[in-house]
């Protein structure tokens, strides 16, 4: 067993720096030939528009039953917080800013790697073990070219549009509560929500969903390019996918808010 344990302390470290650069080299080609692909005018448009409905059916339902939630939650949270400082009208100022800066971005990052990132390295794993892959790098094709970027930029397309859907839904979820529930005044909730947001809040919550989105597609098509050992090892592959997705988004979401709030400081709310 003190074997077993010494050999694997050996052996993941290695194995995470390669699964990392793996990842990050395919973001890198992705990259670069979906910007191609769109210049020379040779973008897969039925694939991709194919992949994005895919995309927005299996995470569309999931977000708007998570999307409410969140929005009671944040308002019930920052309300109960807003009258022990006797500040109850900035309650919506402080959840709707929440939602935009945090909530939103976050939340469908989450369901785009549970619902979507599972269905895409689940289909790209059947590909290679069923040889599909192999196939067509005999034949001279990009398997990053043909399945890659479509996926890659369907991603980004999704993942930006269910956050703009879960600010909405989250800001009219809070407003709902704390109107008729919390007995708040609905002009004060809006009214401090409009003093306080900015353009910089929904750029940011914007170019977080387009860093998600990439983060969620890359991750899943290399977990399921690299699946190995048959139906066990998608399954794996599926399931490794949803965990490091989840901890990069993480990881991303303090370093995007660290890096917000040292360029753009603020003195209040």
């Amino acid at each position: 067993m003190a074997r077993s344990a010494r050999e694997y302390l050996r052996r993941h470290p290695v194995a995470a720096f390669e699964t990392v650069g793996g990842q990050f080299v395919l973001g890198v080609r992705s990259t670069r030939y979906l910007a191609l692909d769109l210049i020379r005018g040779r973008f897969p448009v039925e694939e991709f528009v194919r992949q994005a409905a895919f995309m927005a059916s299996a995470a569309m339902l999931p977000t708007i039953f998570v999307a409410l939630p969140i929005g009671v939650t944040l308002s019930i949270q920052f309300g109960l917080l807003a009258g022990q400082v006797g500040a109850t009208s900035l309650a919506g100022a402080a959840s709707g800013l929440a939602v935009i800066r945090q909530g939103a971005p976050m939340v469908a990052a989450l369901l785009m790697a549970a619902a979507v990132g599972s269905a895409v390295c689940a289909d790209l794993g059947s590909r290679r073990i069923r040889d599909e892959i192999d196939a067509m790098e005999v034949m001279g094709i990009s398997v990053v070219r043909r399945l890659v970027v479509p996926r890659f930029a369907a991603s980004i397309l999704v993942s930006v549009s269910l956050t703009g859907f879960v600010c909405f839904v989250g800001f009219l979820g809070g407003y709902l509560f704390n109107v008729f529930v919390q007995r708040g005044a609905p002009g004060s909730f809006v009214a401090t929500f409009a003093s306080f947001a900015t353009v910089g809040d929904l750029v940011l919550a914007v170019v977080k969903a387009v860093v998600y989105g990439a983060i969620v597609a890359v991750v899943a098509c290399e977990k399921g390019l690299s699946a190995r050992g048959g139906p066990a090892g998608v399954a794996n592959a599926v399931n490794s996918t949803v965990v490091a997705s989840v901890l990069l988004l993480m990881l991303v979401n303090v370093a995007f808010t660290q890096l917000y709030l040292l360029l753009f400081p603020r003195a209040g709310l």
